[in-house]
């Protein structure tokens, strides 16, 4: 993607994630390190997050999507998120399991209506997780997945953390390496997010 050079008008890739604490983040780095030394998989090493929503639009547009998190993380609830295990999408891509999905299925669902604000160009939506899970390592050639697989499918992890807060990433369009913007804490407030709709 060429990337225009007028100030503001530059495209960005964001990723909106939960992260977990420091030690279950550093037993994750060790499951992916080991996985990417053995099967030769660079994306291994990439940090870990649980992905909300990924999404390219303009740098113009940061200060806006930043108003609408904020909002929508005002009203949301912290909530436990546990990883046992691990599981695939056939051919390419392994990760952990996320058995208490239905708390981030919702949060998701809070975000969607942000959408509009996510998408420089109707061929671009946003991608929101309705499936979350933790990703291990992702565009395996077939052999780096069988092998991966047969050996991961039967191995054992459990963890868990408190999600009571969301993090913005994001890196020039094209580049590599996300940089956070900001992290949004949930604070249970009774705040009524349809509210922002009708300034936007």
């Amino acid at each position: 993607m060429s990337t225009p050079t007028i100030p503001g008008y530059r495209f960005y890739e964001y990723l909106l994630v939960l992260d977990p604490h420091d030690d279950l983040h550093d037993r994750i780095k060790k499951v992916k390190a080991e996985f990417g030394e053995k099967y030769k998989a660079a994306t291994a090493n990439n940090k870990a997050h649980i992905t909300l929503v990924k999404f390219v639009t303009w740098g113009m547009m940061e200060e806006k999507i930043l108003h609408r998190l904020h909002t929508i993380a005002m009203g949301a609830v912290p909530f436990k998120v546990e990883l046992k295990d691990f599981g695939s999408f056939p051919s390419h891509t392994i990760y952990m399991n996320v058995p208490t999905k239905l708390p981030i299925q919702n949060l998701v669902k809070e975000l969607k209506p942000a959408q509009r604000l996510m998408k420089a160009h109707p061929d671009n939506p946003p991608h929101f997780m309705d499936n979350p899970h933790l990703t291990i390592a992702r565009k395996l050639k077939p052999w780096q997945y069988e092998q991966g697989w047969l050996e991961y499918s039967h191995r054992s992890f459990t963890g868990r953390f408190i999600a009571d807060s969301m993090l913005l990433l994001k890196r020039p369009a094209g580049e590599i390496g996300y940089r956070p913007v900001k992290r949004f804490p949930f604070e249970n407030l009774p705040v009524n997010t349809k509210q922002g709709d009708l300034f936007m």
